[in-house]
């Protein structure tokens, strides 16, 4: 096992172009899209699409930490997502549609929460991304899984520009 291999849940919308997103960001080795915190056991999408579930649409990310570290990778996800909307990113609106961040390593947390205060600076009104353990992550239907990829016109609330500044960054550190 990769000690360097470490993992976060976001949440930023519309799971379908969150996931394209990250996967262009160097240093992100491993994606999949379903729903982060649910109140109920194994959701469907129609379940999480009724509200009754509490769940947000989710992307888990395993990333190599020796090539973007959580700070950096957490400041690429802000420049994706409105941090001061409550359930809405673009024209999606729903409690499902929230933005959050999701932790498994409590050690994460100072990160999160310095980046968050960092990122405070640029906006008048309060961040509301919602930042908690994650309680359970249920793997989305196939059909979401790498959504994009397999429609390449599929509806995305994020500008395409986006991915192409996502697939041009880079964040190899000096050694």
């Amino acid at each position: 096992m990769n000690d360097n291999i470490k993992e976060i849940y976001l949440a930023g919308g519309c799971f379908w172009g969150t996931e394209h997103y990250f996967k262009k960001i160097e240093g992100v080795v491993f994606t999949e899209v379903g729903y982060a915190n649910s109140i109920i056991e194994k959701p469907s999408y129609e379940d999480v699409c009724s509200g009754k579930t509490m769940a947000a649409e989710a992307v888990y990310i395993k990333y190599d930490s020796s090539v973007i570290g959580l700070d950096m990778l957490l400041n690429m996800y802000f420049v994706s997502i409105d941090p001061t909307s409550i359930n809405k990113q673009g024209h999606d609106v729903g409690l499902q549609y929230r933005t959050g961040i999701y932790y498994t390593d409590k050690d994460d947390l100072y990160i999160i929460n310095e980046v968050i205060l960092k990122q405070q600076e640029r906006y008048e009104e309060e961040i509301v991304v919602e930042v908690m353990p994650l309680e359970n992550f249920y793997v989305a239907e196939d059909y979401h899984q790498d959504y994009l990829d397999k429609n390449p016109n599929g509806y995305c609330h994020l500008p395409l520009e986006l991915f192409e500044y996502a697939s041009k960054m880079s964040f190899k550190k000096n050694i």
